[in-house]
């Protein structure tokens, strides 16, 4: 069955080249008439072809022609139409960031991964948590801290030693960066619906930002998290090698 495909690239030279060998065999429509986005690059490519996908949630295949490529399925131009009909769907729901900065001024963004506070300069972050209303730590000193979705859960939350989240698994990971007060405190599992809100201490003197995947605010005084369940996506994946699979054996990987 054929399949109306829109090819977006990364500016990647080998993403570019590809996406001219593969819009010559397959066509090229554009995102409105198109049926799949297939993403050709690496992960950043495939966030951003996924974060265009909110108002539309046309399902968006990705192909690697990056680095890491952990959301992407691997590169092979032949047998494409047959690929994108065996597809298995992982449905992901996004994080909205809500950021007040120190003037006031309020910031609405989408996370697919995660929403993430660091400290700006040399003096370490302070911050106060509170999850569902309820204040958790009074006191957090720290170089940063996120709330990462399990999609997100491989990423920068599994660099920062966060635990890593199946899909599906209805919670969210609250892993701080690099804390140092206090010192043995490593984070903790949410539930997908809890809303976190952060409090900026001193947000003059020791200035954060905060972050929805790569859409920076600086400058903040404080900032609520809560998933976002009417702006779901679809990631397709080639059979066998699905995201909750790929999760799976990186919880084995050493």
């Amino acid at each position: 069955m054929s399949i109306k495909i829109s090819f977006t690239a990364s500016r990647r030279p080998e993403a570019q080249e590809a996406l001219q060998r593969l819009t010559r065999q397959y066509g090229q429509y554009s995102e409105e008439e198109a049926e799949v986005i297939v993403a050709l690059g690496g992960d950043g490519s495939m966030l951003n072809a996924m974060r265009r996908r909110f108002d539309d949630r046309k399902p968006v295949y990705g192909m690697n022609r990056g680095t890491v490529g952990f959301l992407m399925n691997d590169y092979v131009e032949e047998n494409l139409i047959d690929r994108l009909n065996r597809a298995e769907k992982a449905m992901l729901v996004p994080l909205r960031m809500v950021a007040t900065d120190v003037h006031g001024e309020h910031f609405e963004r989408l996370a697919i991964n995660e929403v993430s506070l660091f400290r700006e300069t040399a003096q370490s972050a302070k911050l106060r948590i509170r999850v569902d209303g309820n204040e958790r730590m009074s006191e957090l000193t720290c170089d940063g801290i996120m709330v990462a979705t399990p999609a997100g859960s491989t990423a920068y939350n599994l660099s920062a030693h966060g635990p890593i989240l199946p899909i599906g698994a209805n919670l969210l990971a609250l892993t701080p960066v690099s804390a140092f007060r206090p010192r043995r405190w490593r984070g903790a599992l949410l539930r997908h619906d809890a809303r976190v809100e952060f409090e900026i201490v001193e947000p003059n003197r020791r200035p954060v930002s905060a972050a929805a995947d790569n859409q920076e605010v600086r400058d903040i005084a404080k900032v609520s998290v809560t998933e976002d369940r009417s702006k779901p996506l679809t990631m397709l994946f080639d059979p066998g090698h699905a995201l909750d699979e790929r999760i799976l054996r990186e919880q084995f990987s050493f």
